[in-house]
């Protein structure tokens, strides 16, 4: 008599696993020191928090195989990546089409602040899913196809390969809305230095977790690797 098995996942020949991870958390803004601008973008340094995270995600993937990190331009994700890659030696590579979405005139922290006080512009955006509500923000066909690109290169380049990208909790809600179909805002709210796993195959996107925060619990311990 013929059986047929369950089996646990296993990615098919010639796909990427990707640990989407977003970065540290980063210094508070404050309206009247605005954060530093790179290409028009705030770019604040990791707090000290954040700076803690970044050790305890190291110590989450130092032994889960990675063989590449990307980050962005943005220096939160390569302060977030710093400590993976010297433990694995690796150099993070800069894959600037990941850089967050671009936020207008709300650059700088205004961001932060417009939503903590619930701007009325804030509110729409949250209410419709559209981050170009914004004053001069980014479209969401621009944001789409850059990020579709992006995640498309990167898994060009790393067939049969599991790599970490960091990034920005809005482009991680982009990727994980491109990749399940869902409402634009359904992946908003990743935590900082919390690890997403995407697989990329062919031209299917494969989620097969969001938002793993158990590195960040007190409750961790280095024996539990659920990535591996």
């Amino acid at each position: 008599m013929t059986e047929y098995r369950q089996h646990r996942f296993t990615p098919p020949d010639g796909a990427t696993e990707m640990l989407i991870i977003r970065h540290g958390e980063s210094q508070p803004a404050n309206p009247d020191t605005p954060f530093p601008l790179v290409d028009g973008q705030g770019d604040p340094a990791l707090s000290p928090e954040g700076e803690e995270q970044a050790e305890r995600l190291a110590d989450r993937l130092a032994d889960a195989g990675i063989q590449a990190i990307y980050v962005t331009n943005l220096r939160r994700t390569a302060q977030t990546a710093a400590p993976l890659a010297t433990r694995l030696g690796l150099e993070p590579r800069v894959e600037k089409d990941l850089r967050e979405v671009h936020l207008g005139d709300w650059e700088g922290g205004l961001f932060r602040k417009h939503v903590a006080e619930e701007h009325p512009i804030a509110v729409r955006m949250r209410e419709e899913e559209r981050w170009d509500l914004i004053p001069g923000a980014e479209s969401s066909a621009a944001l789409t196809a850059r990020v579709r690109g992006s995640i498309e290169r990167l898994a060009a380049a790393n067939p049969d390969r599991r790599i970490a990208v960091v990034v920005h909790g809005g482009i991680i809600a982009e990727i994980f809305h491109q990749a399940a179909g869902s409402r634009p805002f359904a992946f908003q709210g990743a935590d900082n230095a919390s690890i997403s796993h995407l697989v990329v195959t062919g031209g299917r996107w494969v989620i097969r977790c969001f938002n793993d925060t158990g590195h960040l619990t007190k409750a961790f311990t280095t024996a539990a690797k659920p990535l591996t």
